[in-house]
């Protein structure tokens, strides 16, 4: 018979993970955050694991408050033998921790202890990292602080921007799923304290935080640039006007430049800006309330040209 368990998490990035435990567990029951406005008409829309959960036939509850008493005797009178929680994106108090037989465990996007936090696929790009992966880890009343029971190792493509790298650290997730929560479940794995010197943070992500800052070394904006996409995109500025950054390539054999951020070529073949220690090429850009297009179009079309300075 299989293991009795909950599900909690919210993003489509958690769906994977979902789908993977119907498969090695009895799920009675979803938890999600409740729906959101959306879209430019900011319409009410369920979150993604809340339409799949629905479609499998899982009840669904979207609590508003997690620490009333009420919710912890929800999870214990569900009678589980454990919880997977896949960014829910709330911290779970101690009640609802112990709930469930064997605890709460955790599917983590990074190698613990490094990336503890709310955007850890992010700030591993940003940070230009050239591995990250899962850890399976149990709860605690911390922010990812708890014990790991795996992980699940993968590189990262110099060129692979935090949209790319998530859904494929979303299947990963889910295969850690299917190999480890019924490992876990039959005391398969013996659990290991995180070290606290080798902690980094991944902390929320701001809009402002998509600021390309020129001054930096020209593999340093490539990494952001990819890191930040799709949310909340790098961003520059020219002439006072904010010029969305899709994609960069860093250009090799360049000596350091005189002023961060001065547009060094500028033709029908490519854009290229300087940084600190070289350069970056502008493979794609979008002007204010325009589509996006190729940095070369935006040379042709004589929205920028050689000596203009980008920057805030």
């Amino acid at each position: 018979m299989k293991p009795r368990a909950l599900f909690f998490g919210t993003p489509e990035f958690a769906v994977a993970s979902l789908d993977a435990l119907t498969e090695v567990a009895e799920v009675v029951g979803c938890v999600c955050q409740p729906d959101r406005p959306h879209g430019r008409g900011m319409v009410l829309a369920p979150p993604p694991v809340k339409v799949r959960a629905t479609e499998l036939g899982i009840p669904v509850v979207q609590p508003t408050k997690l620490r009333t008493g009420e919710f912890g005797a929800w999870v214990r009178e569900s009678r589980v033998d454990v919880a997977l929680v896949v960014a829910y994106g709330r911290i779970l108090p101690r009640d609802v921790l112990d709930g469930p037989r064997l605890g709460c465990v955790n599917v983590h996007a990074s190698l613990l202890p490094k990336y503890r936090g709310a955007a850890p696929i992010t700030w591993a790009v940003v940070q230009g990292e050239s591995e990250t992966g899962i850890t399976l880890m149990l709860l605690d009343e911390g922010m990812d602080t708890g014990k790991m029971l795996a992980k699940f190792v993968t590189k990262i493509d110099d060129h692979e921007t935090a949209g790319a790298l998530s859904v494929r650290l979303a299947l990963i997730g889910a295969e850690a799923v299917r190999s480890g929560v019924a490992r876990y479940i039959a005391g398969g794995y013996v659990p290991e304290a995180q070290d606290e010197a080798q902690v980094t943070l991944a902390p929320m992500l701001k809009k402002e935080d998509g600021l390309i800052h020129w001054s930096r070394r020209a593999k340093v904006v490539h990494d952001h640039v990819r890191g930040m996409s799709p949310w909340p995109g790098a961003f520059t500025f020219l002439r006072g006007k904010a010029v969305k950054v899709h994609q960069t390539s860093v250009v090799r054999g360049m000596g350091a430049q005189p002023q961060p951020g001065e547009v060094l070529f500028a033709d029908k073949s490519r854009l290229v800006v300087a940084a600190t220690d070289g350069a970056v090429e502008l493979l794609s850009i979008q002007l204010e309330g325009k589509k996006p297009v190729r940095g070369v179009d935006w040379v042709m079309g004589r929205g920028i040209a050689i000596g203009d300075v980008l920057g805030a």
